[in-house]
């Protein structure tokens, strides 16, 4: 995430040479190109953390440290 970025809540992520852009509310990709494989697993990522993701849209918005977030185990 990046602070005051534009609407639609969303975050980036990079996957090997893929990098995309996904909403926090859909986890669908909104802009970039990732493989299935890459999309499956920040579904999968997304619904897990969901509450947190929208809280660091919001404290990003305010330019507020952001909480790091766990990674798939």
């Amino acid at each position: 995430m990046y602070w005051r970025d534009h609407q639609p809540p969303h975050f980036h992520a990079v996957y090997g040479d893929y990098g995309a852009m996904f909403s926090i509310e859909t986890a669908e990709v909104i802009r970039g190109k990732f493989p299935k494989r890459g999309i499956k697993l920040v579904k999968q990522w997304t619904k897990l953390n969901r509450q947190d993701l929208m809280e660091n849209w919001e404290r990003a918005q305010a330019e507020r440290e952001l909480i790091v977030l766990s990674p798939l185990d």
